[in-house]
């Protein structure tokens, strides 16, 4: 993978990972339509790195109020509203953790074809279209989440293990779904991304560190540095304008997506 290429794909790795769009199948399709090798276990691991340090520090604010107070209420056991709102970010963390140890190979091995992106892609697109359209007046806010509102968000993240299906769009959609805000569903789904990047990305980090393959250390630097400074620009635009201009615009552009591929494969 030469230089050119490893900025393409941070940038797509930036871009996409917290839009509603799905970044694995961006990931996948963009070097397989344009005929580029695999970009290889080290280079996964660096923008996955760079979009973790993007929604980090996006939500510092958040962050340095949630981990004390959840840190503070193994004293006592007893957590204030940041403490539990950390536990529920947890707990919806659970279904997709467990489905994805037992099934991580069976998926990489099965659903990983354009034809299976491209159904979820259009077929989750039109489960946001619905339940921002439909659900209700969507105005409630993250501080009144509730323990079971959190456990369905976290079972409906379980679903992001398909490839086209997008973590942010169906922890969104889920979100929209049982009536939240728009702004706060984003802000929920991008909490859910730090331990949800993170614990696949240890993973990955592990199996590198026993790899005996060459790391080419430009890409991996490229990787971090481009999907970070993408990524968090890209949060901060999504937070100024979803609530202008609504889900629709990623609905029709997964409903096209689906479509080009289906042409393309059929």
């Amino acid at each position: 993978m030469d230089i050119f290429q490893a900025i393409v794909l941070a940038i797509v790795q930036g871009i996409t990972e917290f839009l509603p769009i799905s970044s694995s199948a961006h990931l996948i399709l963009v070097p397989e339509l344009l005929g580029w090798p695999d970009q290889g276990l080290a280079f996964d691991v660096a923008v996955h790195v760079g979009t973790l340090l993007a929604v980090i520090a996006l939500l510092r604010r958040e962050l340095q109020q949630i981990i004390p107070a959840w840190l503070r209420g193994w004293n006592g056991f007893r957590w204030g509203p940041d403490g539990q709102l950390g536990w529920m970010v947890i707990l919806a963390t659970v279904p997709v953790g467990l489905i994805g140890l037992v099934g991580v190979h069976w998926i990489e091995a099965n659903l990983r074809s354009p034809l299976v992106i491209a159904a979820s892609t259009g077929l989750f697109a039109l489960l946001l279209w619905w339940s921002d359209r439909h659900a209700g007046a969507n105005r409630k806010t993250l501080g009144i989440l509730t323990w079971r509102n959190a456990a369905l968000v976290g079972l409906a993240q379980a679903f992001a293990l398909i490839p086209g299906t997008s973590r942010s769009g169906v922890t969104m959609t889920a979100m929209l779904a049982l009536g939240y805000h728009r702004v706060d569903a984003a802000r929920f789904s991008f909490l859910l991304a730090v331990p949800t990047i993170a614990l696949p990305g240890l993973l990955k980090a592990r199996e590198l560190a026993v790899s005996i393959q060459p790391v080419a250390w430009s890409s991996i630097v490229i990787g971090v540095v481009v999907s970070a400074v993408v990524a968090f620009l890209c949060m901060r635009w999504f937070l100024s304008v979803i609530e202008k201009v609504g889900m629709l615009p990623f609905v029709i552009y997964r409903l096209l997506l689906a479509l080009v591929i289906v042409l393309i494969v059929s």
